[in-house]
Parts: structure tokens; sequence; C-alpha cells
């Protein structure tokens, strides 16, 4: 039985927990022991994936949710050879072999791990949310080798699927829950098509999943898309939230090669509005997320984004759950004056912007009721 954790507390539990979120997709920061913002926002972003109460706390319902999804395994065998630059042999030849399929390396498959593989390894890297170190490690090999896994999988697939059934690949951060509530089915239902033994997923699985068409209304604002180098058609489903083979119906794709300028349309899954923010210095990702009442993840998705570093001046476009206006605060302002001037009330802002106080800055952002 693990002990309770919030913010700001350290030990071994912690990195436990890091692990665990780390496994499943919902933390992808170094395993420090130290429970920072970024391991609250994991644990959040977990327990509204498994429908818990989203608090930020790692109560025992937590925990019993995180074990069932990670059965407990917490250690990981090395079984990949640790790759840097001048490493030469079979192993070398294998990476050169995956990440040429994967559209990341471009050079001769030689067996030498020259200054050109290490820049493909650290484009990789860059792109799956890995540290950009040019080092293949453990963690380094197993997004490889489950991406790899995954264009072959799709090459091997029948051509003429079940018509009561669709694929849906894994992405990072789902569950089983959360896929099942998507396509308007049960856990059970996924588990039984699937012939899956457990909850836990694999970031790249291909699941069978119920085709109810009346889950997903036939959007036709698509987003037109230009390849670059490193795309695969796995990352940019999942950067754009959605699946590989919707992707490949809307462009009447036969196989998974992309050619880098190649122009692809994306499905735009869009369910909500949108308001627009600049950054202004001291913004953080986590900042943003809650001023707006919203989630750095989906922060993240909206805007493609590949890192959590921020620009002054950056415009973002911030998913809203419910119709606002926003307002820049001058000099003068209160929350009384502000809510009067709008026909709302004070408790009603402070709801809204997440204030604990009815202190304002100049220049701050509010969220009115429209």
């Amino acid at each position: 039985m693990y002990e309770n954790l919030e913010l700001g507390m350290t030990g071994d539990d912690v990195k436990i927990l890091q692990e665990k979120l780390k496994r499943l997709g919902f933390y992808k920061a170094v395993i420090t022991g130290s429970f920072g913002l970024s391991t609250e926002v994991g644990v959040r972003s977990f327990q509204r994936s498994v429908g818990l109460e989203e608090t930020g706390i790692v109560d025992q319902p937590t925990w019993s949710a995180l074990n069932d999804l990670t059965e407990n395994h917490i250690a990981t065998i090395s079984v990949f050879p640790r790759l840097s630059f001048s490493a030469t042999g079979p192993s070398v030849r294998d990476l050169q072999t995956k990440l040429k399929a994967l559209l990341y390396y471009t050079g001769d498959i030689n067996s030498n791990f020259d200054l050109e593989t290490e820049n493909a390894v650290k484009r990789f890297q860059l792109n799956n949310d890995l540290t950009a170190t040019g080092v293949v490690d453990d963690n380094t090999w197993n997004v490889i080798n489950t991406l790899y896994g995954n264009l072959n999988d799709c090459a091997n697939e029948s051509d003429t699927p079940s018509s009561s059934t669709g694929n849906y690949i894994v992405k990072s951060g789902d569950t089983l829950y959360g896929i099942a509530r998507r396509f308007n089915t049960t856990v059970d239902e996924l588990k039984r098509l699937n012939n899956l033994t457990s909850n836990t997923l694999s970031i790249g699985q291909a699941l069978k999943v119920p085709d109810n068409s009346d889950s997903d209304e036939e959007n036709t604002n698509n987003i037109t898309y230009k390849v670059v180098a490193g795309d695969t058609l796995y990352s940019i489903a999942r950067r754009f939230n959605t699946t590989v083979d919707e992707i490949k119906r809307l462009n009447n794709l036969t196989s998974n090669t992309l050619s880098i300028g190649q122009i692809l349309q994306i499905p735009s899954n869009e369910e909500m509005p949108f308001t627009n923010y600049v950054v202004v210095r001291g913004d953080t990702l986590y900042g943003i997320a809650r001023r707006f009442n919203t989630t750095v993840d989906a922060i993240i998705r909206t805007n493609n984004l590949q890192s959590t570093i921020l620009e002054i001046g950056q415009v973002l476009r911030i998913p809203i759950d419910e119709p606002f206006i926003t307002y820049t605060v001058r000099s003068g302002d209160t929350l009384y004056s502000i809510a009067r001037n709008y026909n709302t009330t004070v408790d009603e802002l402070k709801r809204l912007n997440n204030l604990n106080s009815n202190i304002l800055s100049i220049g701050q952002i509010l969220k009115i009721p429209n």
C-alpha cells in the first residue's frame, strides 16, 4: 500500500508514481522522486482519463487504478544495446534500417554510428517526446520498435476488414476506459473484441473498435499538412488526434510510405470553441491551462506544440468548454466594476478564471461570460 501523494512531496513512492505515469504516457519528464507541477499535471490527466475526481492528489483509488493498468511492473530489464556516436555492428545496422523506414535516416545502411545517424536519432527523440541526446537507450529503442512494428502491422492488415469493426491505434495517454467512451462502447466489449486479458495498452497497438457510425460526425473542415523529414503516418495521426487508418482513407493511401513535401488532408477533430491568447513574460503552459480551466495536454494538442517552451508574443489557441469573451484588465479596474459592466457577478468571474482573491493586475486577461 503506497502513501497518499501530493504536490511538494518527495521520496521513493513519488519515483514509483512517476514510473507508472511515464509508462502510461502521462508523464514525460525525468524520474526525480520529487512531486512537481509536471507530476501533478500527469496525475490530473490520468485521473480524468479513468473517470476519477481530478484532484491532482494520489489517493488510494488513484493508486489502485495505476496498479491495475501497469500490473505492478515497475522495473524494466535492459534488453537493447545502448548505442552512441562511433558505435559499430549489427545493432547499428538494425537501428539505421528502422530509422530509415520511419523517414528519419536518409544515409547508407553501413553499420557505423556516424554523425548522420546521431542527427537522425536526435530528430526521432525530439519528435517523440524523448530527450534529444542522440544516445539510443532503452526508452528510445522501445519507441523505435513500437513505431516500426506498427508500420509492419499496418502493412500486413487484411484488405477486407470486418464490416462491424474498425481499427484504432493507441496513442500516448490512452486507456481502455477513454477509448471505450470515445467509441460509445464498454471496456469489456473492447477486451472481448481484442482478446485482451488485462487493461494494459502499448503505444502503437492496433485495437478493433465497434463501428458505431453515430458516435462520430463526419467533419469536412480538413487540415492541410505538408510532410517533413521524420514524419510517419503514426506520428502525424498522434499530433492531430486522429488515426492512421483515417488519414489513409481521407488521402486514398494504399501504403504507409510518405514523401517529404507530400500534401496530406488531415481530419479536423475540433469539438469545442477556441480563444486566442498572446504569451507574456512569465507565462507557462501550466499557468495558462489553469487560467482558462483547461489542461496542458489540451493546449499542446490544439497547437501541435513539440515542447513546453513558450516565447513572448506567441499566439496560442486555447480550447474552452463554454462561450465567453476575453477582457484585458486596465488601470482602475476591479472585479466589482467589471462584473457590473458585463452584467455578471464577482463570484462568477472568480469561478470562471480560477481566482482565489479579488486582486487584479494591469494587462491580466479575464474570461467574461458571454
